[in-house]
């Protein structure tokens, strides 16, 4: 696999001043040749300043979560952190970083989803070898659930889907007086990748007539439209700012869409169609995606201090060399449109024609401290906790050959102009300053990577930037200007020709060690900078 390195070069050019000279008769009109503007050279860098990247004296650790817990959707209950994942896997934490399984894996009488796999019900369309649509292994499938407590019933509602091909697929729900199961199945909600056989196996005729529905989802061919419509897995539930509560949903295939629920019943209540098409009767509305695009896990999280609704997705496919990694959008309602930093959003895209769009939150990378780089960082929850902390939880794999995966929890800040900043390493409990930090806490030589936009295998690995006292940016193959805010953690940076907007915060690496770090986002990329 490739390593992508840092690089850039700022230029000034300044103006030069031209004039026509002549007669005051105007016998000679003639003009001299203007003169090529000079350019103003990079100032050099200090003889004294080095650029070799060099970890020795830096202590290494891997944190051990204790669980895999994949697509990992957290919320906090009675004063823990629960995490429910894909596989029928669930866990718990005291402190973000070390958790204790729940269940994992496909039995019967799973504390959280007991007796789900004995309730043929449940997997009737899909999901298991006897459904509708049989699993294309002949296994379980039961992916990427996601937990709400629902104030109109006193009841916490798991939603998840049960899934047989990559298109064919049915969420559904099911309650429990604990937040710790068991939960009981009620009932199927959203079904995809039907063909003429299967549509009677679904309920879509309730909604749509029967006629109609087969030419508007279904294929001369036989197959589903996946191209246009959802696969109905990767559900996430919240409220809104005005207590309206909804689902969003989807992955590759149609892209994401958005239903309102019933707050009472925690259904899906069906919208009508509009005028241009963005919103189907049955589906939803269409946030982004289509042609099969690979863009999943949306998780819609509402940030009170910013007044946004942050959008996260996916992109990549989910192995280790897929090019997994996390992006967002924001919106200020909770139907969109969801936009990037250039105001833009990828919609009826075809792979990889949405790289450039979405804010690249976290992708494949290597820091100081870490053993072994971490790879396929996707499939995030986010939430804000009690105290106003803000949280990315996310799974990742790691440069070691294999696809073994863990959870990991990132603290973010919202950076001044609205858009979210993931500090570089596991939380332990820093908090950012809310009175900022003196010039020599944050001047100094940084390790800084750039996330890009890539959808690769690539590692984004550090080069060298010192961040001056004097405001200047110096590095190998860069230089810029840097300053902070007086009285807040906020900063920016220009490194080349590119110009960031973030944070500085004071944390601990993976190995305990004190460090100094700043995360800044400008163009859709962030940057990530350590200083020893």
């Amino acid at each position: 696999m490739g390593r992508k390195l840092l690089s850039g070069v700022l230029v000034t050019a300044m103006a030069c001043g031209l004039c026509a000279c002549g007669t005051e008769t105007g016998a000679d009109t003639a003009q001299q040749e203007p003169e090529s503007a000079p350019v103003e050279k990079e100032e050099a860098a200090p003889v004294d300043l080095d650029f070799t990247v060099s970890y020795e004296g830096i202590a290494t650790n891997t944190i051990d979560a204790g669980v895999s817990v994949h697509d990992p959707s957290i919320y906090k209950a009675d004063g823990k952190y629960y995490i429910f994942g894909s596989h029928m896997s669930t866990a718990v934490s005291d402190d973000l970083q070390h958790w204790t399984s729940l269940g994992d894996g496909y039995k019967v009488k799973d504390q959280i989803y007991y007796e789900l796999m004995a309730n043929e019900e449940a997997f009737a369309y899909a999901g298991s070898k006897k459904s509708a649509i049989p699993t294309d292994d002949r296994g379980w499938h039961v992916w990427a659930p996601d937990v709400i407590y629902n104030e109109a019933n006193g009841l916490y509602y798991l939603y998840f889907c049960t899934s047989s091909t990559w298109n064919a697929s049915n969420l559904c729900y099911a309650t429990s007086e604990s937040i710790e199961g068991p939960f009981e199945w009620k009932g199927a909600l959203i079904y995809s990748g039907f063909t003429a056989e299967t549509l009677d196996d679904t309920d879509v005729a309730e909604y749509v007539d029967r006629e109609e529905a087969k030419n508007k989802y279904i294929k001369k061919s036989n197959e589903y439209k996946f191209e246009d419509y959802p696969n109905a897995i990767d559900p996430t539930v919240l409220y809104d700012k005005d207590g309206k509560l909804w689902m969003v949903y989807g992955s590759w295939s149609g892209g994401i869409f958005l239903l309102e629920l019933d707050p009472e019943t925690g259904e899906v209540i069906h919208p009508q169609e509009d005028a241009d098409n963005r919103v189907d009767t049955y589906f939803g509305r269409k946030l982004m995606g289509g042609n099969h695009t690979s863009i999943e896990a949306p998780y819609i999280m509402y940030d009170e201090e910013s007044g946004y609704y942050y959008l996260f997705v996916s992109y990549g496919g989910l192995a280790r060399e897929g090019g997994y990694q996390i992006r967002v959008f924001r919106s200020e309602t909770i139907d969109g449109d969801y936009v990037d930093m250039n105001g833009e959003f990828p919609l009826d895209t075809q792979n990889y024609g949405q790289a450039p769009y979405g804010l690249k939150l976290s992708g494949n990378y290597f820091l100081p401290s870490l053993e072994v780089a971490y790879m396929a960082t996707g499939h995030n929850s986010a939430f804000v906790d009690d105290d106003g902390r803000k949280y990315i939880v996310n799974h990742t794999r790691f440069d070691n050959a294999t696809e073994e995966h863990e959870p990991r929890v990132h603290q973010f800040v919202v950076n001044e102009e609205g858009w979210p900043c993931m500090l570089p390493y596991a939380t332990s409990g820093e908090r950012v300053s809310d009175t900022g930090y003196a010039k020599e806490q944050v001047a100094g030589k940084y390790y800084v990577i750039d996330q890009g936009t890539g959808i690769d295998a690539e590692i984004a690995e550090p080069v060298i930037l010192y961040l001056q006292e004097d405001g200047k940016v110096y590095g190998e193959d860069s230089q810029g200007e840097w300053e902070y805010k007086d009285g807040s953690c906020y900063m920016k940076i220009q490194i080349g020709e590119k110009s960031y907007s973030g944070v500085f915060c004071q944390m601990k690496d993976e190995a305990g060690t004190e460090v100094m770090t700043f995360s800044a986002v400008g163009s859709n990329e962030s940057v990530w900078g350590v200083k020893y």
